[in-house]
C-alpha cells in the first residue's frame, strides 16, 4: 500500500515524466515478459522503470548471467531501484536522450531487447523518436522492443523506425494498457497485431 501511495504522488507531482499514476499490474507485467524470450548473457534495456514493479519481474525471469540496465529520472523511484539488491541491475539516473554515450561508458555494444514504459506520447515528438531511435541502433538483429501505453497514439512513430508492431490490449491494468511489441530484422517482416 506504502509503494501504492508513493508512486500515486510522484504521478500526480510528475505526470509529465511519470506517465500515469498507478503502478503497472502484476497481470500487464506478466503479459510484457510473455513478449520475450530470455535467454544466457543476455542485456536487457528497460527505460521508465519508476519503482521497479516490472524490474522485478524482468529481474525474475532473466538468467544468472544477463544483465539489466534500468534508466529512471525520478529520484524517488532511482532510490527505491537502488534497494534492489540484484548484482545484474545497474541502475542510470540519467534522461533517456543520453542513451548511446551512456551504453558506451558502460562498454555495452548491443542489447538483447528493450522494455519501455517511458510516456513517449507526452515527450515532444523529436525527443521521443531520438530515444527510441537510439535504442533501435543499438539492438541485435532480432532483438524485441515492448513498450508500454495507455493509446495507440504513437503506433506511427514506431512504424517509421521498426516497420510492423504487434498490439496487444490488457484490459486488467488501471487504466487499461496497450503493449507494441516490435522486433529488429534486416528483412521487415510482419508481426501479427492482436487485439483482444
Amino acid at each position: 500500500m506504502k509503494k501504492t501511495k508513493i508512486f500515486l504522488d510522484q504521478g500526480l507531482k510528475n505526470i509529465m515524466t511519470v506517465g500515469t499514476i498507478t503502478r503497472s499490474s502484476s497481470f500487464l507485467c506478466k503479459e510484457i515478459l510473455k513478449q520475450i524470450e530470455f535467454s544466457s548473457g543476455q542485456v536487457v534495456l528497460e527505460l521508465g522503470a519508476g519503482d521497479g514493479v516490472i524490474t522485478h519481474y524482468i529481474l525474475k525471469k532473466m538468467p544468472p548471467d544477463a544483465t539489466l540496465i534500468a534508466f529512471e529520472i525520478n529520484p524517488v523511484f532511482c532510490e527505491a531501484l537502488r534497494k534492489i539488491e540484484d548484482k545484474r541491475l545497474i541502475v542510470v539516473d540519467q534522461d533517456a536522450v543520453h542513451l548511446g554515450e551512456i551504453l558506451k561508458s558502460l562498454h555495452i555494444e548491443q542489447l538483447d531487447h528493450v522494455i519501455s514504459a517511458i510516456p513517449f506520447v507526452i515527450l515532444p515528438e523529436h525527443v521521443a523518436t531520438q530515444i527510441i531511435q537510439a535504442a533501435f541502433d543499438h539492438m541485435a538483429p532480432m532483438a524485441k522492443f515492448v513498450q508500454v501505453h495507455y493509446s495507440l497514439l504513437a503506433k506511427k512513430m514506431y512504424e517509421k523506425i521498426f516497420g510492423q508492431v504487434a498490439v496487444r490490449f490488457v484490459p486488467f491494468n488501471i487504466p487499461p494498457a496497450f503493449l507494441l511489441t516490435m522486433q529488429k530484422s534486416t528483412v521487415k517482416s510482419p508481426l501479427p497485431s492482436l487485439i483482444l
